[in-house]
């Protein structure tokens, strides 16, 4: 849970807001897509309308998809207020954008076969086991730095790492939990494996999640934005949205 009950954000009044548009890709399956008919759908899509509903604004809402390269343009020439696209909240990108809270971080999480699927504490019954890892990655550096008593086995792709975790070539599998959950729901892993301990969240390593991004100026909004994000969470709307699309939960 990354919204705080107790806290109490001020309902912002957006009666002078003239629209809210929110800018997005097309081709970052399952957060933004377009589906059979050609409709822009996605995790993404029905978070920003069911921001739009919380903060009654529904009918100034706008959701537009750009390739990715031309949306920071985009906000910059207000051709709309805010990015729901994934862009990193950096240093440097903080020095271009203001950003609301984070509304969802990716974990890192072991996979096992089913059959030798552990759980809590993995620290020592890992001791010595071949973890495998995509090699360079930053979950590479975390397992090496936090799970030092582990074998690391680098591998040069996600699907080597899942094909030899699947065949019990390695003990376990350390990664991306949402990526991991995709594969473990796929007909590729064929109910193999299972999430094993976890979910670990390390922002020095995975960073900080994902935000809304709008720009510097523009603090009033990312106060809408917030309060918004904290109501659908603390509403149940967001884990809604979240099981319709992630139907693996990588928590």
């Amino acid at each position: 849970m990354l919204w705080d009950a107790q806290e109490r954000l001020p309902k912002p009044d957006l009666a002078q807001l003239p629209r809210l548009r929110f800018l997005t890709t097309t081709d970052f399956p399952p957060f933004n897509f377009l589906d059979s008919a050609g409709k822009l759908s996605g995790f993404h899509v029905d978070l920003a309308r069911a921001i739009c509903k919380e903060l009654a604004i529904a009918d100034k809402c706008q959701i537009q998809a750009l390739p990715w390269a031309e949306l920071d343009g985009a906000l910059a020439k207000d051709d709309g207020e805010a990015i729901m696209a994934g862009v990193a909240v950096t240093a440097e990108n903080r020095a271009k954008y203001a950003f609301s809270r984070s509304y969802l971080q990716f974990p890192a999480r072991f996979v096992m076969p089913k059959a030798k699927a552990s759980s809590e504490p993995l620290f020592e019954k890992l001791k010595g086991k071949r973890v495998g890892v995509v090699a360079g990655s930053a979950h590479e550096r975390m397992l090496r730095d936090d799970f030092a008593a582990v074998t690391t086995a680098p591998y040069p792709t996600e699907e080597a790492l899942f094909a030899d975790v699947k065949a019990g070539k390695v003990d376990a599998g350390f990664g991306d939990g949402m990526r991991f959950g995709f594969w473990l729901a796929g007909t590729d892993a064929a109910d193999c494996c299972r999430f094993a301990g976890g979910p670990y969240l390390a922002p020095e390593y995975l960073g900080t999640g994902l935000a809304i991004a709008v720009k510097p100026d523009n603090e009033d909004l990312v106060a809408a934005l917030d309060y918004a994000l904290q109501q659908i969470a603390l509403k149940g709307t967001f884990a809604e949205l979240y099981l319709r699309y992630f139907p693996v939960s990588f928590y």
